[in-house]
């Protein structure tokens, strides 16, 4: 995409405090990511075995002015250098996003950088085109369908270009990593579950039966009732055996984390099928799951469709996608000077 005359430079700093990470990052043209940093709050709430929002909102206040400032140092670049400033502004905590959001539009005022609102899963699609060594082929080929799995979301999306998407199958309940996370702490496991409940399955079998939820011809999810199934089955494995007996936890973590990759793995390439896709792509902070990796690119495979997914410190929550994003935006003429406000944490 040519760069428009509105873009100074092709440079973009993005900002993402959505949820309990504060990130910043400097990408190059929606493509090289120069600089990324993320300030995690994991051991704050792991002590409280899930995020706080008031909590989180308060550190995001005490850190980001110097999380975007090591951005910049690590870009080796000045605020003269930027062509523009992206942010996310929904879904997310809505205090979490208050403060990336005010802290964009204070940047915007100081500098006169034009300044664009990204929305959350619009920044996950584009971490799929981030910093991709060259022997990845044409990652432009379009339409492709993406998979968002993450603690907040489980979203098929249909893309026909950078940017421009539709939702067309989406959690009713749990996503996918709510789901992992409270199957982890139903089983002892910590925090953040899902890779506590990945390294425990790595010992254990697919012994248990559990339900893969299917709604009818929607490429829909729904996690609730399998999470049931397990609460069930924690209980009947408890009333069966003798007092102080140990739960096969293991076994437990691997039935239940096959049961919602099934799921995944069987909507996407439904969806994929159905809509002639040409590629499928992974994204958000589940498609770390090697798991999850290894079987929708079988899957894939057996399909003929190419499977992408982007490196491992770009699933989860960063703002190099965030800038990626902005890019294609404000490129494309678009920009939220006039006005920018926090969405609502249920739109899409």
């Amino acid at each position: 995409m040519a760069m428009s005359s509105m873009l100074r430079s092709e440079l973009i700093l993005g900002i993402e405090s959505s949820c309990d990470d504060t990130a910043a990052a400097v990408v190059e043209a929606g493509r090289r990511v120069r600089s990324s940093v993320v300030a995690s709050q994991e051991d704050i709430h792991a002590l409280f075995g899930g995020v706080v929002p008031e909590v989180a909102s308060r550190k995001h206040v005490e850190v980001i002015t110097r999380v975007v400032q090591e951005a910049l140092d690590r870009a080796n670049c000045t605020w003269r250098d930027l062509g523009g400033i992206a942010v996310t502004n929904g879904p997310g905590l809505i205090g979490s996003l208050l403060v990336g959001v005010s802290a964009a539009k204070a940047y915007h005022v100081a500098t006169g950088l034009p300044l664009v609102g990204v929305n959350h899963i619009a920044a996950h699609l584009m971490s799929n085109f981030c910093d991709l060594p060259e022997q990845e082929g044409a990652p432009e080929d379009f339409p492709a369908v993406c998979l968002v799995a993450s603690g907040g979301h489980s979203d098929l999306c249909l893309l026909t270009d950078f940017g421009q998407y539709e939702v067309i199958g989406m959690t009713r309940d749990d996503a996918a990593g709510e789901a992992l996370d409270k199957a982890a702490r139903l089983l002892g496991l910590g925090y953040p579950g899902g890779p506590a409940l990945e390294k425990a399955a790595r010992e254990g079998h697919d012994r248990f039966s559990l339900p893969r939820p299917a709604l009818g011809d929607s490429y829909d999810f729904s996690f609730s009732g399998l999470k049931t199934a397990l609460v069930r089955l924690i209980e009947e494995l408890r009333g069966e055996s003798p007092a102080g007996a140990v739960l096969p936890v293991a076994d437990l973590a691997h039935s239940f984390q096959q049961a919602v990759v099934d799921t995944l793995v069987r909507n996407t390439m439904r969806a994929a099928e159905a809509y002639g896709a040409r590629q499928v792509l992974l994204a958000g902070g589940v498609a770390a799951n090697s798991v999850l990796r290894a079987e929708l690119s079988a899957a894939g495979k057996r399909l003929g469709l190419p499977v992408r997914y982007p490196p491992l410190r770009l699933c989860t929550d960063n703002a190099a996608m965030v800038a990626a994003a902005g890019y294609h935006r404000l490129s494309g003429g678009q920009n939220d000077n006039t006005g920018l406000d926090v969405f609502s944490a249920l739109d899409h």
